[in-house]
């Protein structure tokens, strides 16, 4: 497999404010254990902790990357000949496609702490998903990746 031209890789990690909502809720845990001693205290602070840092983690694990001839936006793989169109959605306009404008047999990789996104069309006749929106931080750089994608599968 060969790389694209334009490598595009980007991880849509939690926001900093998650990691400070972590540690609240290890301390909510330790003041509830609080009544039963010091050791459980400190075991609910490091185990709250520890357990809201890692789901926090887990959701802001997923990578959005154009490898190859292929797109790769979390467990789905699609190659680029079956993409069609990319339309760079700002902040108003991802919104619109996330709730009213939204059809429910889209492939939505959503992250509500990323406000822009890309819709790109899917253009195969065997698929049902009619398009894939994408939460980004970088929507022109990822269309701009799937765009010499195309060309370089071409």
């Amino acid at each position: 497999m060969q790389l694209s031209g334009t490598p595009y890789e980007e991880r849509l990690t939690a926001p900093r404010s998650w990691w400070l909502i972590s540690f609240l809720v290890g301390l909510a845990m330790a003041l509830i254990l609080l009544p039963f001693g010091t050791l459980p205290l400190l075991g609910g602070l490091v185990g709250g902790t520890a357990v809201a840092a890692v789901m926090a983690s887990s959701y802001g694990s997923l990578r959005i990357r154009v490898v190859g001839d292929s797109l790769i936006a979390g467990e789905a793989k699609i190659p680029v000949t079956a993409l069609g169109a990319t339309q760079v959605l700002d902040a108003e306009e991802a919104r619109a496609w996330r709730t009213y404008k939204a059809d429910t047999r889209a492939f939505l990789l959503l992250r509500s702490y990323i406000p822009t996104a890309l819709k790109v069309e899917v253009t195969d006749p065997d698929d049902p998903t009619p398009y894939l929106y994408l939460s980004t931080r970088d929507p022109q750089g990822l269309a701009q990746a799937l765009e010499a994608a195309r060309k370089a599968a071409a």
